[in-house]
């Protein structure tokens, strides 16, 4: 007698088969029943590959299940454990194809987008017509804290780049976005001086200096930045100006979700603090993807 749920997947939250070549859609005109499904499955041989199928109805319902044979080896063997992971009430299909089926990430969006939440299954016909599914999508949000300009704001380019390419549990990337000129409300100084030309502080209704210039006359300026700003502008002229801080980690202050930003004390290497993973303010690509993989780690054993 088939035990009723052998393979155990069904409970698993961000089910996402990969590589998704282990995916085979099928049609299937019998009673979208548990029972029938079984029977349907039981001892009909399936490819080697083939570790999940997602059964498709002449009138549109589907239905995903786990698959298992004893012997991987032969082209095709006898399937020998069968899994329904979701019937038709709780599977959602959504062609989209700007999808790509081979990312967690992508496929969770996806799923939020449609208000697919975690007593569903997406099935997505997304890029190249390929279909995957996310069974139990419950994403983990990570909030990124960053300021603009620049535009966009450039490590929330960066998170969003990593998701879009990287091997990572489903990320949803939240900005939390610190805008510099509302920094500025309520101050008339007599000029500003900001980090560098990084494009869109050059109208602040006083004049505007860069620091990255080293500017040969000390002026009557109020400096936007962080501490690291503020260490330059003692070096350069010898004293401390009035500042409008700018850092995302202070402005952020302690944090009990998780959060990613970034800051320029820190300049080889990231580091954790509790939930929240800092980086240093050039950080690349790389550096992003270990935090978020170090962020999801850090999640996943929390007590």
């Amino acid at each position: 007698m088939l035990e009723k749920a052998p393979l155990m997947l069904r409970n698993e939250v961000n089910l996402v088969p990969l590589p998704y070549r282990g995916v085979s859609v099928q049609p299937y005109d019998g009673a979208m029943t548990e029972s029938a499904i079984v029977t349907h499955f039981l001892d009909r041989e399936a490819y080697r590959r083939t570790e999940f199928v997602v059964l498709r109805s002449s009138n549109g319902a589907y239905a995903v299940v786990a698959v298992s044979s004893e012997d991987r080896q032969p082209l095709f063997s006898p399937i020998r454990q069968i899994e329904v992971l979701a019937l038709p009430d709780a599977c959602v299909y959504v062609r989209d194809p700007e999808t790509d089926c081979g990312n967690r990430s992508a496929l969770a969006s996806l799923a939020l987008r449609n208000g697919i939440g975690a007593d569903k299954t997406l099935i997505c016909e997304g890029k190249f017509d390929h279909v995957n599914f996310i069974h139990r999508p419950q994403p983990l949000v990570v909030k990124v804290v960053e300021v603009a300009p620049p535009e966009p704001p450039k490590l929330f380019d960066l998170v969003t780049h990593v998701l879009g390419y990287a091997d990572l549990p489903p990320i949803i990337a939240v900005l939390e976005r610190i805008e510099l000129k509302e920094l500025t409300r309520n101050q008339s100084p007599a000029a500003y001086l900001v980090p560098c030309r990084s494009g869109g502080l050059d109208d602040l209704g006083a004049p505007v200096h860069y620091l990255d210039e080293r500017p040969p006359t000390r002026e009557n300026w109020t400096l936007i930045g962080c501490e690291r700003s503020l260490q330059f502008h003692r070096h350069y002229y010898g004293d401390e100006p009035p500042r409008i801080e700018m850092c995302p980690r202070v402005i952020a202050g302690s944090r009990n979700e998780p959060t990613i930003l970034k800051c320029c004390l820190l300049e080889f290497d990231i580091e954790r603090d509790g939930e929240m993973m800092i980086v240093p303010w050039g950080a690349d690509l790389p550096m992003v993807e270990r935090a978020l993989r170090a962020l999801a780690q850090a999640v996943k054993e929390k007590p």
